[in-house]
C-alpha cells in the first residue's frame, strides 16, 4: 500500500505506520570534499609530466616543444585554484509534499453583535 507525503510501502504487521525517509541537503563531508579536491590536484599535476617530457623529447622540432611548455606551464596554477574550490552547491529545487488547498468551512455563520 503506498501512501502519499513521502512515505514508503506500509509494513506488513501490528505497527501500521510507515518507515521514515530521509530527507536532507546536507553538503559532503569536508573530508570526502578534501579527497575530492586532492584527487583533482593529483590528476593535473600527473598530466603536466607527460607534457614536460614530450617537450623534451621533441626538442629538434621547436614549435612543438614550445607547444608542449606553454601547455604544461599555467597547469600548477590551474591545479591550485581547482583544488581550493569548494564544490558547487545543489540546486535549491527541493521536492516537498505540496497537500491540496481546502476550504476549512464552506457553509455561512450567523454573526451576534452585542
Amino acid at each position: 500500500m503506498e501512501r502519499g507525503g513521502g512515505a514508503v510501502n506500509a509494513p506488513h504487521g501490528p505497527d501500521p505506520r510507515p518507515e521514515p525517509v530521509l530527507i536532507t541537503e546536507a553538503e559532503p563531508s569536508l573530508d570526502d570534499q578534501l579527497a575530492a579536491r586532492k584527487r583533482k590536484y593529483v590528476i593535473m599535476m600527473v598530466c603536466r609530466i607527460p607534457c614536460l617530457v614530450l617537450a623534451g623529447l621533441t626538442y629538434h622540432t621547436w614549435w612543438l616543444a614550445i607547444l608542449f611548455l606553454v601547455i604544461s606551464v599555467p597547469l600548477p596554477w590551474i591545479a591550485v585554484l581547482i583544488a581550493n574550490d569548494r564544490p558547487p552547491r545543489k540546486t535549491e529545487k527541493v521536492n516537498r509534499y505540496a497537500r491540496d488547498a481546502r476550504q476549512v468551512e464552506g457553509r455561512k455563520h450567523r454573526v451576534i453583535d452585542g
